[in-house]
């Protein structure tokens, strides 16, 4: 039967408007599914051998070995790069905070990554391995109970003699009523498509959700740091106990980070070196302010928070990167380049 409608040498029962429509959107609802969803696995994993081996690891039925991830391993890196550079010093300082931020911004994107698959990835291939399996499924009983059907027919038009007539038309009804049924069977479960889509739209609103919250943390991760890294000086002095200095270009930030974060004012190279010049060619003291954190290597120092205000002064036989500062009871070495004298 099947082969002689290929060939048009067969009449063929045709389905419904109704039901045709329905097998239609279907069919586009799962191409469209599987490509949104491929592609967001793209998107949350652009490695591709990274994505086939979470998928075999998948099948297998089996968890995924824990990954470090690019923000992970490049905040790993400029840490150990500011470790070794000396966390003491203004580039070494600057490489620990930075990679603690991209740690940070890594731990969130796992954190995206986790919460797209659970809320909005796993629906989605749940439809494609489950719902609309079942629909071709029954597609195919339908499409086989038409090709039974026609063949009846077929059989009942080329009946000459009254017994085999009455043979095929109670073929016909038989497999009328089973083409019927399953056309019904068919129709509810296309129906159920329109639960699907809106099914598929809450998760849709869970994954932009965690998108937002993904970006806001990110943004805030990097907000905080473009304020840590604005405070510091648009020049440093020397960080290798060098006579020269070093200038720093200033990079230009985004207006809409300008504008949220607080910018102090920047000390020209000249201005610092006649400052602690001058403050160490004289027994007397001055009163800085603190331009960023410090942490305090070991018992000689003393530990700093951006924005306060110490006392400082210079002692014989110092180091010239360094300054006696006081706050309170409290006093040790402090690095110029974490100070802004003041007037």
């Amino acid at each position: 039967q099947f082969t002689e409608e290929k060939l048009g040498q067969a009449e063929k029962t045709e389905l419904d408007a109704h039901l045709e429509n329905l097998l239609s959107k279907a069919e586009c609802t799962k191409l469209w599914t599987e490509k949104i969803m491929k592609q967001t696995e793209v998107l949350l994993q652009p490695n591709p051998n990274a994505r086939i081996e979470e998928f075999v690891y998948e099948k297998l039925d089996r968890k995924a070995p824990s990954r470090v991830n690019n923000p992970e391993l490049l905040g790993q890196y400029m840490i150990d790069a500011g470790n070794e550079f000396g966390p003491g010093t203004a580039y070494g300082n600057a490489l620990i905070k930075c990679g603690e931020t991209q740690k940070r911004i890594g731990t969130a994107d796992r954190e995206l990554i986790q919460t797209s698959a659970i809320n909005f990835l796993t629906p989605l291939r749940n439809f494609i391995e489950g719902d609309y399996k079942t629909i071709t499924k029954e597609r195919k009983l339908l499409q086989n109970k038409r090709l039974d059907l026609d063949a009846a027919k077929t059989r009942l038009k080329k009946a000459k003699v009254a017994e085999a007539r009455a043979a095929s038309e109670q073929e016909v009804r038989i497999t009328q009523s089973e083409f019927d049924r399953q056309a019904e069977i068919t129709r509810l479960l296309l129906e159920g498509i329109s639960s699907t889509h809106a099914h598929h739209l809450r998760c849709l609103n869970d994954f932009v959700e965690a998108q937002m919250t993904y970006y806001a943390q990110c943004y805030q991760y990097m907000l905080d740091l473009q304020k840590q890294l604005g405070s510091f000086p648009s020049t440093f002095l020397s960080n290798n106990n060098q006579s020269s200095t070093t200038p720093v270009q200033s990079v230009s930030t985004p207006s809409v980070l300008a504008s949220a974060s607080a910018s102090l004012p920047s000390v020209s190279n000249s201005i610092v070196t006649s400052g602690i010049s001058e403050l160490k060619s004289s027994s007397g003291s001055r009163k800085a302010r603190v331009l960023y954190d410090y942490d305090a290597a070991n018992s000689s120092e003393l530990s700093l928070l951006a924005d306060e205000v110490i006392t400082v002064y210079s002692i014989p036989g110092m180091d010239s990167d360094w300054l006696m500062g006081e706050r309170g009871n409290q006093k040790g070495k402090v690095p110029i380049t974490y100070l802004e004298l003041l007037n």
